[in-house]
C-alpha cells in the first residue's frame, strides 16, 4: 500500500503511523520517554525503531498515513523509511547512522556507513537553514513547529531519495559543514585533546583548545550522558546529552539532575560580571555555562563554534572538582536504569 505523509494536525481525522512523537492512538514508533513501542523494535533512535518494525513487518504498518510533530534528522529518516520501506531496508546502516549523528551527535568514522551518513546529515542541515529555518528557529516554537515543519517534510521527502543514491551530485550543499566536521574530528582525536571519563556519574570531560563542531566533540562521548567541555582561557560548558531526554534501549542511564544549584555554586566563586545559568531538566539539551544574557534555544542547539563562550576566573581544576563533587554526592545510591519517567526525574533536587 502506498502511504502518504500528513501534517500532525490531521492525525485525529486519519489513521496514521506516528514517528518520533507521542500520540494516544495508532502505531507509535518513537524513542520519546513514555512511548510504548511494539515488542522487538527497541532501538536508541526513532528511525531505528521504524527500521526494526519494517524489518519484522509488525502489525499496524498497513495504515495509509504517517506523521510527526516536528522536523529533525531522526524523525525525518523514520518518516521517509515508512514511505520507502524497501529502499530504507537496503540502506539501513546509513539511515541508522544518520539518526544517531542527527540526534545524539555521536559520529564514529570507524563505521563503514558513517561517512555517507555524515554527508547526508550535512546536506539536510545546510538546505534546512538556507531554505527554511534552523532547528528551534520557528517563531513561537511550541505553538508553530507542528505547522512550520510541514513544508520541510514535503521538500525533503521529495528530494532525499536522489541525494541518498547520488550524494556526490549535491556536494556543494554538504561539503562546507562536512569538511569542518572532519577537521574538528582530527582535533578531538589528536594530541591536543585530553579525555577524562567518570563512569560512576556518566560524565566525560573534554579538554581541547577551541570550540568545535558538535559531531566532532561528541564523537568521544559514546556511552556517556554528560559532557564537560573545557577550552583555553577558562571557557567551559557542561551539558546533558539528548540521550537522557529520550528512552535509549542500548544501556541504562542515570536520571538528569537539576543544574541550577550547581550554577549557584559556581556563581559564588565567580568574580567576573557574568552569570552562570542553566536550563531545566526537561529541556532537550540543558547547558550550564557563563552568560551575559540568556541564549535563545536555536543558539544553544547550534554548534559551540556558533555561540560566545566566555572566560571565567575559576581555574579548570577547581571547576572540574566542583562539577564532579556535585554529581558524585547527588548520584550516591542512585542506580542506572532504563525507562525513567519525568515525575521520577523531577523528584531529584
Amino acid at each position: 500500500m502506498l502511504k502518504q505523509f500528513i501534517p500532525f494536525t490531521q492525525v485525529k481525522q486519519h489513521p496514521a503511523i506516528i514517528v518520533d512523537s507521542l500520540y494516544p492512538k495508532g502505531l507509535v514508533l518513537a524513542h520519546w520517554r513514555g512511548a510504548v513501542n511494539p515488542a522487538g523494535t527497541a532501538d536508541d533512535t526513532s528511525a531505528g525503531i521504524v527500521l526494526n518494525a519494517l524489518e519484522q513487518q509488525i502489525p499496524g504498518l498497513d495504515v495509509p498515513y504517517v506523521s510527526a510533530n516536528h522536523f529533525d534528522v531522526d524523525g525525518f529518516v523514520g518518516v521517509w523509511s515508512v514511505l520507502n520501506p524497501e529502499l530504507a531496508l537496503q540502506n539501513k546502516a546509513v539511515l541508522q547512522q544518520m539518526a544517531i549523528i542527527g540526534d545524539f551527535r555521536e559520529l564514529d568514522l570507524s563505521l563503514p556507513a558513517a561517512d555517507q551518513a555524515l554527508k547526508l546529515v550535512c546536506w539536510i542541515n545546510t538546505v534546512e537553514k538556507e531554505n527554511f529555518y534552523p532547528p528551534f528557529g520557528a517563531d513561537d516554537l511550541e505553538e508553530n513547529e507542528i505547522k512550520a515543519s510541514v513544508p520541510k517534510f514535503e521538500y525533503f521527502l521529495a528530494a532525499f531519495g536522489e541525494v541518498l543514491a547520488h550524494p556526490e551530485i549535491f556536494q556543494k550543499d554538504w561539503e562546507i559543514e562536512y569538511n569542518q566536521v572532519l577537521t574538528d574530528y582530527q582535533v578531538i582525536h589528536g594530541a591536543d585533546t585530553q579525555i577524562t571519563t567518570f563512569p560512576e556519574i556518566g560524565l566525560v570531560q573534554i579538554q581541547t583548545p577551541q570550540p568545535v563542531h558538535y559531531y566532532a566533540l561528541f564523537s568521544r562521548t559514546q556511552g556517556y550522558d554528560m559532557v564537560l567541555s573545557q577550552y583555553t582561557q577558562n571557557r567551559y560548558e557542561l551539558e546533558y546529552k539528548y540521550t537522557t531526554w529520550v528512552d535509549i534501549s542500548s544501556r541504562p542511564t542515570l536520571p538528569r539532575l537539576p543544574l541550577k544549584p550547581l550554577a549557584q555554586v559556581l556563581q559564588n566563586l565567580e568574580t567576573t560580571n557574568r552569570t552562570w545559568t542553566a536550563e531545566s531538566v526537561t529541556d532537550t539539551g540543558p547547558i550550564l555555562r557563563l552568560n551575559e544574557s540568556d541564549l535563545p534555544k536555536k543558539q544553544r542547539y547550534a554548534n559551540p563554534t556558533e555561540r560566545p563562550i566566555y572566560s571565567s576566573n575559576i581555574l579548570p581544576e577547581e571547576l572540574s572538582a566542583q562539577v564532579i563533587s556535585y554529581f558524585q554526592a547527588r548520584y550516591a545510591g542512585v542506580l542506572p536504569k532504563q525507562h525513567w519517567t519525568w515525575p521520577e526525574i523531577k523528584a531529584f533536587k
